[in-house]
């Protein structure tokens, strides 16, 4: 890592990965009080736009990762598909990673993070993880469970990919079986679910922690398509999120911002998944809260004291922008009165995640309806729910 820093210059952040969540760290960045390098893979990503270095590289060579290290004082990330071992070298040569290979590992690898937590006695979906589909665990197992379970692959799934709904046991073995060829599987209860809700939670290098409000995240296909604050949860359920928050950040030892997705069921939370990064379910702090969680992660892992996490709104909603069949209309959403538009700078694809718009407001309903109207205006693909 290069010191030739000044003090009174800004610290020098890395971002692994140049979408989405990158181009909004970006944004962030002069408040948050420091400058940002991405390693991109190409100079049309959506965070070259906003940051203010770019390093063209695959988030996979080691020699990319080394570029950008020298050129930084730390290095977080924008996505978990990267590879550990690589991350682990750059933490032997001494470069300062935030959050760390190990902590990493949670969120890149669900059957270590289902092991982990299971060990730690925090609640999750019974499961078992197999490297192969004649594992002699697999007929027994699913003959336990209620119903039929969820497929996992162990390792780079998101937005719903990598993660099957099989409707037969049939269909359950074949699944397992196609899913083991790239790597080890998570077989798991597929539990009668209440609703969805996430805790953010930024915990600070000194351990501080920060937690933002609980909302409700709502999902189809297996992609988030609606987030509202606050959560329309019981008191009960508000308290043991910010325990379950509070207990992974701490067990994680993570450094920045970590997003724990929740299943509210009839006997209480159980831990769906977390994110070592900012998360789709924060993205309405950018307008309802005192810091956004970008600024908060940046000023996380660069060392800073944490920002104010305080809400300034009684309402949020915050819409995603899928791309549908046909073009979006950028412009058309910004006709929309009272609509906050997030353009990704992405060129259109459908089923893409083009963008964002969020509404803040002192009515739940309308912020609803205001919301979908803008995201329709858009053109997104995502139904209302």
């Amino acid at each position: 890592m290069s010191t030739h820093t000044s003090p009174s210059a800004p610290l020098r952040v890395g971002v692994v990965g140049a979408g989405q969540l990158a181009r909004m760290m970006g944004e962030a960045s002069r408040e948050a009080g420091v400058r940002i390098t991405v390693l991109a893979s190409s100079s049309d990503d959506a965070a070259v736009a906003t940051c203010d270095d770019v390093i063209l590289g695959d988030a996979h060579d080691q020699a990319a990762l080394d570029r950008l290290s020298q050129e930084v004082d730390v290095v977080t990330f924008d996505h978990e598909l990267v590879d550990l071992d690589h991350v682990a070298t750059l933490e032997s040569r001494g470069v300062t990673v935030r959050p760390s290979a190990v902590a990493l590992r949670f969120a890149v690898d669900k059957a270590y993070q289902r092991e982990e937590l299971a060990a730690a006695g925090l609640p999750v979906p019974r499961f078992l993880v197999v490297s192969s589909s004649r594992d002699p665990r697999i007929t027994p197992f699913l003959d336990e469970l209620a119903g039929l379970p969820v497929v996992k692959a162990a390792r780079g799934g998101y937005d719903g990919r990598g993660v099957l709904f099989p409707s037969d046991r049939d269909e359950t073995l074949v699944m397992i079986a196609e899913t083991c060829v790239h790597g080890d599987v998570v077989i798991e209860e597929r539990l009668d679910l209440q609703s969805e809700v996430a805790q953010l939670v930024v915990r600070g290098v000194d351990g501080a922690l920060a937690l933002y409000p609980l909302v409700t995240t709502v999902q189809s296909d297996g992609m988030c398509v609606e987030v509202r604050y606050p959560a329309d949860v019981s008191s009960d359920v508000l308290v043991q999120a910010r325990e379950l928050g509070t207990r992974l950040a701490t067990l994680i030892d993570v450094v920045g911002v970590l997003a724990v997705e929740l299943f509210v069921t009839d006997k209480g939370l159980v831990i769906n998944e977390v994110a070592l990064r900012p998360h789709n379910s924060g993205h309405w702090t950018i307008e309802g809260a005192r810091t956004s969680q970008f600024a908060n992660h940046l000023r996380a892992v660069s060392g800073q004291p944490l920002g104010d996490v305080a809400t300034t709104t009684p309402h949020a909603v915050m819409v995603n922008v899928v791309g549908s069949e046909q073009p979006s209309s950028l412009a058309a959403a910004l006709d929309v009165p009272g609509i906050f538009v997030h353009d990704y700078g992405k060129s259109w694809r459908p089923g893409r995640k083009l963008g964002h718009v969020t509404v803040v407001s002192d009515d739940a309903p309308s912020a609803h309806v205001t919301a979908w109207k803008g995201a329709r205006a858009y053109g997104t693909r995502t139904k209302e729910s």
